[in-house]
């Protein structure tokens, strides 16, 4: 996703909350499935810190994102929380995401 793209996510976009991340969604056609982007603010650590988080929460996106309905964009910002958390408890975060999305 470029910039441009995150900001009308931000903008336009319903919040979902949950103690790992927060995440802003946005239903738009898509021609080629869903969009995840992720943003990681420096506040979580140094860039080692902030690229394990994402690699972590990726892989969690990764293994359900087939589940997810193809006109949706998402942006997640992982919590502190998702650097320790289980990766089983990620993924099920990752899936109560999906599930809203799909949902509404």
């Amino acid at each position: 996703m470029r910039s441009k793209d995150f900001r009308r996510v931000y903008d336009e976009g319903i919040r979902y909350s949950s103690p790992l991340f927060a995440a802003f969604c946005v239903r738009e056609p898509q021609p080629d499935g869903p969009r995840i982007g992720f943003t990681v603010p420096r506040a979580l650590g140094k860039a080692v810190v902030r690229n394990r988080i994402k690699r972590r929460v990726r892989e969690a996106v990764r293994c359900h994102l087939d589940r997810l309905n193809p006109q949706w964009s998402i942006v997640i910002n992982p919590r502190r929380k998702a650097f320790a958390a289980p990766l089983a408890e990620l993924q099920r975060e990752v899936e109560r995401l999906f599930l809203r999305c799909n949902g509404s």
